[in-house]
């Protein structure tokens, strides 16, 4: 009863799939007409100053409010402090007198010990004399300030703790001035020096030294510069952003008071003026009717090639929703001064249609995106197209689906981003040159680098994208092909490894019957694949299938022929268990399940009529179901064909067309294909397309002469 229901919805589908097409279209249409309504329409309101608002009013465009920009540059300029300059002159004369000291300090001992060598009678100097003697070889300004005590410690020091104290209080001093030193923060200056020489490991007298030290060489050397605080000042202004009010922001919310302030806002985005106008309104609605009819146009041309179904419908809608959602946010934040729209990545749309669907619907609803995109970008002003986003997302989208020419996995999506640059850039260029305005090399690369960004955000997203539409509406995309092609998957493996020959049978009706698949324009990429996995229910029992028996009895021929051929029919539904245990999309598991049809094991079946006449033909045959794709039934011929053809010992021309023909008219005669959309010109060339890969892979080699025995 079930198998009934599902006759008739596939065949009110097949017959009815305008009317299935329709409700989609309307419902996007819909929903553009949403999105764009606010494009063309601007509503206005009579409001008086000083009165409360009864409702909630967002700005209708996106516009610079000059006097909050003034306002905000101001209070940017009186936010910048002073300016000062360090005097690197003044730097230097203080680590100099320092080092001046020090080195002072080395001199006089130097002379000391000279003196005591020339005249062992020497009287020794006291304190007071060395500070006298020591001042002598310092300049006037470090022996004014210095004082006797301080010079006398550093006399009285072991060359070990001077050289120690010399090295670090240098450091310290040359680190506080570096940063620079001001009148108000000279005592702040003085401490961090101090502090310095505390933390280390000093005795007390030469501790105070350095400290006494510390508050002559720390002096004033950062002074005001009035040309760089100026600068700053000019910077500060310049950096300042332009105050804007965007589409969409509220002005004012309900019940609050209409202030000048607001009121001159409400002036500035254009809500105030009283007039209203339905024509912009009729003209979008006479648009999105346009694109609506060409879009259901395009749906039913793909229901009419078989090629329709609601999942791709519901991915039509989808990638359209996504496509026109990025477009009407980026509109948002794109005004006259900064071109935004640049980085919008439309071309994530015509990636997904492509990989999805198909080439052809990427490049018509890439078209009407284009055209949709002139509306949203037209800065809320109604009646106005902007022309150039449409040229830019045409381009783009066009690009994309061109430089998609040769998927081989996801990567490639994000080396075609590479291609979409240079296209993104030129056209950018080709804007900028062709416009009356002038642009700095600044804004060039500004507006290139949008391009560059737009390019890999659009990679990245259909990158990401693409798994949740083959797992939530489970469209079986070419990259989902090209992924379990992989000999590395974990079935394709097992079935290498357990069973060899089948995998090699496997192999060889994958070429047959993605070539076949090719020449009718059926998806030969989904007949590989679907190939690689067909017998994948033989690794269950491998030993009973012949291609796997090397060096071993055949165990059919212990086995009663009724239980060889459950075995054997057991097979396809193994597979569609296991590739169901492995989440494979339905259309592989279809495969696996279906390439048998309803057929029967003939050589089973005449052997158990030999015993049993009375036996029945349909305990010998398949199950079913019987082939519904093309590609199902291309691997069903290719199937019974490449085995047929390998059991032949010496395989000619004329033998392989016996073959192939004698299996295709056994299968239509028996009724195996009636279910799939072959038709019998589509026959022809299948057979004809087999016949040539099989003559190819079974051509006739040279038969080298055996070395005769002397």
């Amino acid at each position: 009863m079930k198998e009934k229901w599902v006759e008739r919805y596939q065949l009110f589908k097949q017959k009815h799939s305008t009317i299935i097409i329709i409700p989609p279209a309307i419902l996007l249409g819909v929903f553009f007409f949403i999105l764009m309504w606010d494009n063309v329409q601007t509503e206005t309101y009579a409001i008086e100053r000083f009165s409360n608002s009864n409702q909630t009013i967002r700005s209708p465009i996106t516009i610079e409010d000059e006097g909050e920009t003034e306002r905000r540059t101001r209070e940017a300029v009186q936010s910048v402090p002073d300016r000062y300059d360090i005097s690197e002159e003044v730097t230097e004369e203080r680590l100099n007198y320092v080092t001046e000291l020090f080195d002072a300090v080395d001199k006089f001992y130097e002379e000391q010990d000279d003196e005591t060598n020339d005249d062992n009678d020497v009287l020794p100097l006291t304190d007071q004399d060395k500070a006298i003697q020591l001042k002598q070889l310092l300049s006037n300004e470090i022996s004014n300030e210095i004082s006797d005590q301080t010079l006398i410690t550093f006399l009285s020091q072991s060359d070990e703790d001077l050289e120690q104290g010399q090295v670090i209080f240098m450091e310290a001093l040359e680190e506080t001035l570096d940063r620079g030193v001001r009148t108000e923060n000279i005592q702040t200056a003085i401490a961090n020096v101090e502090q310095t020489v505390e933390y280390s490991d000093f005795n007390e007298e030469l501790t105070l030294a350095l400290n006494d030290l510390a508050t002559f060489a720390v002096t004033e050397n950062s002074f005001f510069d009035y040309e760089k605080t100026s600068q700053a000042r000019k910077d500060a202004a310049t950096t300042v952003d332009p105050v804007m009010i965007r589409a969409g922001e509220i002005i004012v919310r309900e019940g609050q008071t209409i202030t000048n302030e607001i009121y001159e806002k409400l002036n500035l985005v254009g809500v105030l003026d009283s007039e209203r106008n339905i024509f912009p309104l009729l003209g979008l609605s006479l648009l999105v009717v346009i694109i609506t009819i060409f879009i259901a146009v395009e749906l039913y041309r793909s229901a009419k090639e078989n090629d329709w179904n609601m999942k791709k419908v519901a991915a039509v809608l989808l990638i359209s929703v996504v496509a026109v959602l990025l477009m009407k946010v980026a509109s948002l934040y794109t005004t006259q001064s900064n071109q935004l729209f640049y980085v919008t990545p439309i071309a994530t749309a015509a990636i997904l249609h492509k990989l999805l669907l198909h080439e052809r619907i990427a490049i018509k609803m890439g078209i009407f995106y284009s055209i949709i995109a002139t509306v949203i970008f037209n800065g809320q002003i109604a009646g106005a197209l902007n022309v150039e986003v449409g040229i830019y997302f045409l381009v783009s989208q066009v690009a994309a689906v061109g430089l998609l020419s040769n998927v081989k996995d996801r990567y490639a999506i994000l080396k075609s981003a590479f291609g979409m640059s240079l296209i993104h850039i030129a056209t950018i260029l080709l804007f900028i040159f062709l416009s009356f305005e002038k642009y700095t090399w600044l804004d060039i690369i500004i507006q290139s680098s949008f391009g560059i960004i737009s390019a890999c955000l659009a990679a990245v997203l259909a990158m990401g994208m693409l798994p949740l539409f083959e797992s939530l509406l489970g469209v079986l995309s070419d990259m989902k092909l090209l992924q379990l092609s992989s000999p590395n998957q974990p079935l394709l493996k097992k079935l290498l490894t357990e069973a060899p020959g089948t995998y090699h049978h496997s192999v060889m009706v994958a070429n047959i019957s993605e070539t076949a698949c090719e020449a009718i324009g059926a998806n030969g990429l989904l007949a590989r694949v679907g190939a690689y996995y067909h017998d994948i229910g033989k690794t269950v029992r491998p030993q009973y299938f012949i291609e796997n028996q090397v060096a071993m009895r055949n165990p059919h021929d212990f086995m009663s022929p009724k239980k060889s051929a459950d075995i054997i029919i057991r097979h396809p539904y193994d597979g569609a268990d296991m590739l169901k245990e492995h989440r494979m999309p339905k259309e592989i598991i279809d495969i696996a399940m279906q390439h048998h049809s309803n057929s029967l094991l003939k050589y089973f079946y005449m052997k158990e009529k030999e015993e049993n006449p009375e036996v029945e033909e349909i305990e010998f045959r398949y199950p079913g179901p019987k082939p519904k794709l093309k590609e199902t039934a291309i691997i069903c011929i290719c199937d019974s064909v490449e085995a047929a053809v390998r059991s032949l010992k010496e395989p000619t021309e004329e033998k392989i067309e016996a073959i192939v023909s004698g299996i295709i008219r056994d299968k239509v005669a028996d009724g195996q294909l009636n279910d799939s959309p072959l038709t019998l010109k589509e026959l022809t060339i299948i057979q004809f397309t087999i016949c040539e890969s099989l003559k190819g892979i079974f051509h006739s080699r040279i038969q080298y002469p055996k070395e005769e025995e002397n």
